[in-house]
């Protein structure tokens, strides 16, 4: 299992709606986010990746509101692989705000797909090599 947290996202006020609750629809840039961040904890980078004609693009989003964050909350997203991807990867994530509260789970499969063609394909061979080591534990 890869675990990755992502500290310090601080609630900007554009991020909130007229109550100052984060607008729903942010919830979805907070995971790719903590996606983008996880994969680069690991010395693996989108940029490069669609350099290599791959590109990674939504397949499926969930979400689930507990409590609201608000504007001015600084925010930890922890992003969870509980297996190795394949054509699709599978994150998931917990959203909490400086005091610890859980406030939003989620979840986002991704494929994995060519640029030349939009054909479906494996996950890239190194971003599976960077990533065995945590399910080998």
């Amino acid at each position: 299992m890869f675990i990755y947290e992502v500290k310090g996202i601080r609630v900007r006020y554009a991020d909130t709606d007229q109550m100052g609750y984060v607008y729903y629809g942010n919830y979805a840039r907070y995971y790719e986010i903590g996606r983008v961040e996880a994969l680069r904890s690991i010395d693996f980078h989108y940029k490069a990746m669609e350099d290599e004609g791959v590109m990674m693009p939504v397949y499926e989003n969930r979400s689930r509101y507990l409590k609201p964050a608000r504007y001015d909350d600084v925010l930890s997203i922890k992003v969870i692989l509980n297996q190795l991807p394949g054509v699709r990867v599978v994150f998931q994530y917990e959203i909490r705000n400086q005091d610890n509260i859980l406030l939003n789970t989620g979840e986002t499969t991704l494929v994995f797909q060519r640029t030349d063609n939009a054909k479906l394909c494996m996950a890239p061979d190194n971003l599976l090599e960077k990533l065995k080591p945590y399910f080998l534990k």
